[in-house]
């Protein structure tokens, strides 16, 4: 029992030393927020300086009870010593003007020779307002103008008290010197505030900028991935209903079964690389085993969708390495393509970005082209440390992905996601009709130093 309440007594006493620790640390902080604060600017500041003049009355007053050397101010001496303090409610709106006013009252106090000392404390904490409001040159002239008519007075009436003459001057000027230091030390908080909130704003436009970047980025991905894919299911459902209606006595089931197995694996591929960009975008999330109805498999790239199955042809984000499904794919749509790949070692954003162009264009061509026999010659190389992109058709559409094609329609994004896929990786991007026919589109991709294939 006897330790129990022992430990009881030394966890109150904790206690209660946290709650002081805590009490004083608070009123620590709130002394130092009221310092730091810009006096010209702070609220309520005359409310609060009529209470601090009023303070410094009776500051006054007392020392005049504990005695002193010099007279005892008579009904005169008392009305100018209060009326001193009058002026210093206004000291933070106008500070040489409250200095003068107190200057005002106090000289005509010590020319009655009345006690020195009662008016000491209304005169510094003037001074130490000019001083802490105002500038280094204001602050010496009110020093210069206050010292001078001192020397001279304290020479006229007491030419012996030279060491009075310096403590006087010393308080003087350690008064405007403590203000001096106080107005640059609120300076240097203010412009380390000033400086962490433009780091909080420049943090904030920032995220805004990456996200918008973000939300941009994710667009083109969904348009190239979504338009390609409805592209090419568009021109499969074609083929089998062609297929169908074409001559309903002498159906050609095989025929028709590549056709809707063509649609399934572009479907595939589609759900694939939507899945794949979907985790890139949530990569902070646990999405292993999430979903696993849509089973996993290979590809980089949307294939020709001849292999059937029940697996998404998942994989890492596509690069150059797909163009050969990409060219596959536009031949299933009906056209020829001749693939040209003459580039090694190409980096994996420069190699997507070039992976969606193709793509885009490839899905222009296909949709706009206005002709059965379509060929789409498509080619990459290096050269002059940069990767070129080059795809041409001989279609007889009009400008592809910018303007609506032959059927009608709105315009759509086509060359503006290529531009912005080329932009990405500091390249450039060139779109309009063939020198002769179809529609061409070249692109600049620049290379890091070292990674041009040799």
């Amino acid at each position: 029992m006897e330790e129990r309440g022992t430990t009881t007594g030394v966890r109150d006493r904790s206690a209660a030393e946290t709650a002081v620790g805590g009490g004083r640390s608070r009123r620590v902080e709130r002394i130092m927020s009221a310092i730091n604060r810009e006096p010209l600017t702070a609220p309520h500041r005359t409310r609060n300086d009529a209470v601090l003049a009023m303070g410094v009355a009776v500051l006054a007053v007392a020392i005049a009870l504990m005695g002193g050397e010099g007279t005892w101010p008579g009904p005169l001496g008392w009305t100018l010593l209060l009326a001193g303090h009058v002026p210093l409610v206004w000291r933070r709106r106008s500070p040489v003007v409250a200095l003068l006013g107190v200057a005002a009252c106090v000289v005509p106090y010590h020319a009655l020779d009345n006690n020195h000392a009662l008016p000491i404390p209304a005169t510094l904490l003037a001074l130490y307002t000019v001083a802490a409001t105002g500038t280094v040159r204001r602050t010496l002239l009110t020093g210069v103008a206050v010292l001078g008519p001192t020397v001279i007075i304290n020479g006229l009436t007491n030419p012996k008290g030279a060491l009075e003459f310096l403590r006087i001057s010393g308080w003087i000027i350690a008064i405007l010197f403590i203000g001096i230091d106080v107005r640059y030390y609120r300076r240097y908080v203010a412009s380390i505030v000033d400086r962490a909130e433009r780091a909080e704003r420049t943090r904030e436009e920032e995220a805004r900028r990456r996200v918008a970047e973000e939300r941009l980025r994710i667009a083109r991905d969904l348009h190239d991935l979504l338009a390609h894919s409805i592209t090419l299911i568009g021109v499969q459902t074609s083929v089998a209903a062609h297929v169908l209606t074409a001559d309903p006595e002498r159906l050609d089931r095989k025929a028709v079964a590549q056709a809707l197995d063509d649609i399934a694996g572009t479907c595939r591929t589609a759900r694939g690389e939507l899945r794949t960009t979907l985790e890139v975008l949530r990569a902070h999330d646990a999405v292993v085993g999430v979903g696993t109805d849509l089973g996993a498999g290979a590809g980089p790239g949307p294939g020709s969708g001849s292999a059937s199955g029940s697996g998404d042809m998942r994989g890492p984000l596509p690069g150059i390495d797909g163009l050969a499904g990409l060219a596959e794919s536009g031949r299933v749509a009906g056209a020829k393509v001749e693939l040209s790949v003459r580039a090694d070692g190409i980096p994996p954003s420069v190699g997507a970005a070039a992976y969606r162009i193709v793509q885009e264009a490839l899905t222009n061509a296909v949709r706009h082209g206005g002709r059965e026999d379509l060929t789409v010659r498509v080619g990459l190389w290096t050269a002059d440390g940069a990767l070129l992109v080059s795809v041409k058709d001989d279609g007889t559409g009009g400008e592809a992905g910018g303007t609506a094609g032959p059927s009608g329609g709105t315009p759509g994004f086509g060359l503006v996601g290529m531009r912005e896929r080329a932009r990405s990786v500091g390249g450039t991007l060139d779109a309009g009709p063939g020198p002769a026919e179809g529609f061409e589109v070249t692109a600049t991709l620049p290379l890091p130093r070292g990674d041009e294939a040799r």
